[in-house]
């Protein structure tokens, strides 16, 4: 049994609620945020220990990791209180708002002989093991380039000052669009890339601000990027583009292009995806083939959109697990159970360390978008 202690009570805090029920292993001693309120209302839903502050917090004897869900630019300073206190940190992207302060907190646990671990968990989803099974199985020969989209569609015209978590916090909006859309969602799909293909070697960044007309709940506030595009070059060898936005339509696929065929993955969000496979030497599925056909007899493109390939099934059977609704259907406790299990094994967990910091820099030259990049980290 691992304890653990959960720093912000905010609107993602509900989503590791909801999936740590598929962890018996990890216990919550108790949870803290300097908001009183939002506090006493996450505390009285899911029914759990307030501490009294965050000292209280962190020298709490019986927790052994600290889950970091508090803003952005909180990362920092909460990751580096919890390890002089002697805690591993499990923290949502990113570690830091700066290439320097995310080395700083590595370095720090190195020093400690402790873990820091990085969010997104969806990166250790079933799907993708089935799309790494895939490729390492030879499927699609050797991977060569990459496609990842983390559109989210134009939130800012929806109703989501409406928006609120299961215990009722909020979804903070305004402050993700300081934030942007780079540093909230871009690790989604980095988490993908760098498990599959590894550390990236060199890259190109842009980024802008295409919508500074975001409505009347977020004039005056410093608007980040909500585009960004990368080019990525892994040591591997593959190619990857990067795309994240708030405008377009909502997208979060991944497709690899091997030089035997193809995997697209529907649904980065989604634990047990639909993975497709096609060959170049196979055949099309038949309905994409009648389609194909009628496109060309009419000269016209049809007004819909199928996945290409036929869809994979998986190994095994879905887990009986808990998962937030959609679109969020990832399984936001499964890091701080592998990160658990290793330490309780002397092991790092993969999304740790020097990769973990990787995903940070990454993340943070995309926002910035300056253009060409050479990481200085890597694993």
């Amino acid at each position: 049994m691992t304890q653990i202690a959960l720093i912000g009570t905010g609107f993602v805090a509900d989503y590791y609620m909801t999936t740590l029920a598929n962890y018996p292993e990890l216990r919550l001693a108790g949870v803290w945020d300097r908001d009183p309120a939002r506090l006493g209302a996450f505390a009285r839903f899911h029914d759990v220990r307030v501490y009294g502050s965050l000292g209280e917090c962190l020298a709490d004897p019986e927790v052994t990791i600290v889950v970091n869900l508090t803003a952005p630019e909180s990362h920092y300073d909460i990751n580096c209180a919890a390890l002089a206190a002697g805690k591993h940190v499990y923290c949502e992207k990113p570690l830091a708002m700066t290439f320097d302060e995310a080395r700083e907190v590595i370095d720090l646990a190195a020093r400690a002989g402790l873990t820091v671990c990085g969010a997104p968990a969806n990166g250790l989803s079933d799907a993708q093991a089935l799309a790494a099974s895939l490729i390492g199985a030879g499927r699609i020969g050797t991977p060569r380039l990459a496609y990842a989209e983390m559109e989210d569609g134009p939130v800012f015209k929806d109703n989501w000052r409406d928006w609120r978590s299961r215990s009722g916090a909020a979804w903070p909006g305004a402050h993700e669009f300081e934030i942007g859309c780079t540093l909230e969602h871009a690790g989604y799909a980095l988490s993908w890339l760098v498990s599959l293909f590894g550390a990236v070697d060199h890259g190109q960044a842009f980024s802008a601000l295409t919508f500074p007309d975001k409505g009347p709940a977020a004039a005056g506030l410093r608007l980040a990027p909500d585009f960004s595009v990368g080019c990525l070059a892994f040591r591997s060898g593959v190619t990857a583009r990067l795309t994240c936005g708030l405008a377009a339509p909502r997208d979060r696929s991944l497709t690899i292009v091997g030089d035997e065929g193809t995997v697209v993955v529907r649904d980065l969000w989604d634990d047990r995806s639909p993975v497709h496979l096609s060959r170049f030497d196979g055949a099309r599925p038949l309905l994409q083939r009648l389609i194909g056909r009628f496109e060309r007899s009419r000269g016209r493109v049809l007004p819909l959109r199928l996945t290409h390939g036929r869809a994979v099934a998986y190994p095994s059977p879905p887990r009986a697990q808990s998962l937030a609704a959609f679109p969020s259907r990832i399984d936001f406790a499964r890091g701080i159970s592998v990160m658990a299990e290793a330490i309780a094994a002397g092991t790092q967990p993969f999304f740790s360390g020097e990769r973990a910091l990787h995903l940070t820099e990454l993340a943070l030259a995309l926002n910035a978008g300056g253009g060409s990049f050479t990481p200085r980290s890597g694993f």
